[in-house]
């Protein structure tokens, strides 16, 4: 066990399934279910509900978010953990996991009322695009103050299971043109028959995380369900809200490659005991170029693994009483990238190892190979973030805005 690990088996959390050890038991627990439905879940192009329900149950939609918030108070590296664990299964279900708890996360910039009417359902199912895609404007109804709010949110992981659907939003005024706020508007709060969410998601990778586009168009929303950051509230000096947001908001991606490329490291090594190749004598794992890519790939992975779980610790115990720093914030970023970058390299390498075996649908490579270059793609791990850093690094950029 790793001193993270262990770290994690002491440390509480408030909610009914105990400590941090015990969610992440659960979601082993979970695992045959998921690897069992797996197939299910890609021809649906979404979560079956049943399915959803339950991690929902499990408290899994609720990991970050402060037990002061009727969250489970996990840390980011222990909510990063059990997305990982999660993704052996099945990357789409871990995916809807980590939008859905990034979504809660942002439950404290909610007011009282609204959290009170979101929390009715403790096992609430939510979804969120964090891109400013939709724009509202101030409308009075029957004399409420409210918003009508307009937008095109993509990726919206998740939304076919949701009860709440939130997307980023910017306000503007009755031409259209900007407002600005000294606590500007962020985020607003759909409930699903109030937007169009399309059916198009037909994609390679990520298949069952239903990640559809919906619109909104002239929604009229009460002033509650339309909220600012976090960060403008009394709850900003909560450990979770001082931790790095985009590193909160990214890392799950390369946890979740960490787990797929765990999954296919050890599913080739169980082939390799089985599979006799074709004109061969011996089973697969006497061949010595098997051997070195094994190797390398456990190193590779371990390396990665560990250097994105030591950022995510240091930027925690940091929250505990000061703002992230901008290092923390890199380290976090560019170990994210790094995560999953060698995650592909993993998986692909183990993919073209066992030869034919790997392009059946009915292998877990195949599925693994399609779904984590799916979650490459992603804005959150792509380019520009180690692009960014670079000029940090190199003195060009004081402030990192974005990391």
């Amino acid at each position: 066990m790793s001193i993270r690990e262990s770290k994690a088996m002491k440390s509480t959390v408030q909610g009914v399934n105990g400590s941090a050890a015990e969610i992440l038991a659960s979601a082993e627990a979970m695992a045959p279910r998921l690897l069992e439905r797996r197939l299910e879940i890609d021809a649906q192009r979404q979560l079956p509900q049943d399915l959803a329900e339950s991690l929902a149950r499990a408290g899994f939609y609720r990991l970050v978010v402060p037990a002061s918030l009727g969250g489970l108070g996990l840390s980011p590296a222990d909510f990063c953990q059990l997305c990982e664990r999660l993704a052996i299964a099945s990357g789409s279900a871990a995916w809807c996991v980590f939008i859905g708890s990034t979504s809660q996360y942002l439950f404290g910039a909610l007011d009282d009322q609204f959290l009170s009417e979101v929390l009715e359902d403790a096992n609430v199912l939510t979804s969120g695009v964090f891109a400013d895609s939709g724009t509202v404007t101030a409308e009075q109804r029957n004399g409420q103050h409210g918003f009508l709010v307009n937008g095109h949110w993509r990726w919206g992981s998740g939304c076919h299971n949701a009860a709440w659907i939130s997307g980023g939003v910017h306000e503007v005024d009755q031409d259209g043109k900007p407002l600005n706020r000294d606590r500007p508007l962020a985020r607003v709060f759909f409930k699903p028959d109030e937007i169009e969410i399309q059916d198009n998601w037909h994609v390679s990778g990520l298949r069952g995380t239903g990640s559809s586009d919906f619109i909104a168009r002239n929604v009229w929303v009460p002033s509650h369900r339309v909220c600012g950051h976090v960060e403008d509230t009394a709850r900003a000096s909560l450990p979770i809200y001082r931790f790095p947001k985009f590193g909160l908001l990214g890392a799950p991606i390369g946890a979740i490659a960490l787990g797929m490329a765990r999954g296919s490291i050890d599913e080739v090594k169980r082939i390799a005991i089985e599979k006799t190749p074709q004109g061969s004598r011996k089973s697969l794992a006497h061949r010595s170029s098997l051997h070195a890519k094994v190797a390398q790939s456990e190193t590779i992975w371990r390396a990665a693994r560990g250097l994105l779980y030591d950022a995510l610790d240091q930027a925690w115990l940091a929250a505990e009483t000061a703002e992230a720093t901008l290092e923390q914030r890199l380290l976090i970023r560019t170990a994210n990238n790094h995560a999953v970058n060698v995650s592909i390299d993993v998986i692909d390498t183990m993919y073209t190892a066992v030869g034919g075996s790997s392009v059946f649908e009915d292998s877990v490579l195949q599925q693994y190979f399609r779904d984590v270059h799916v979650a490459s793609q992603h804005m959150m791990v792509g380019e520009p973030v180690m692009e960014l850093a670079g000029r940090v690094l190199l003195g060009l950029d004081e402030e990192g805005l974005g990391l």
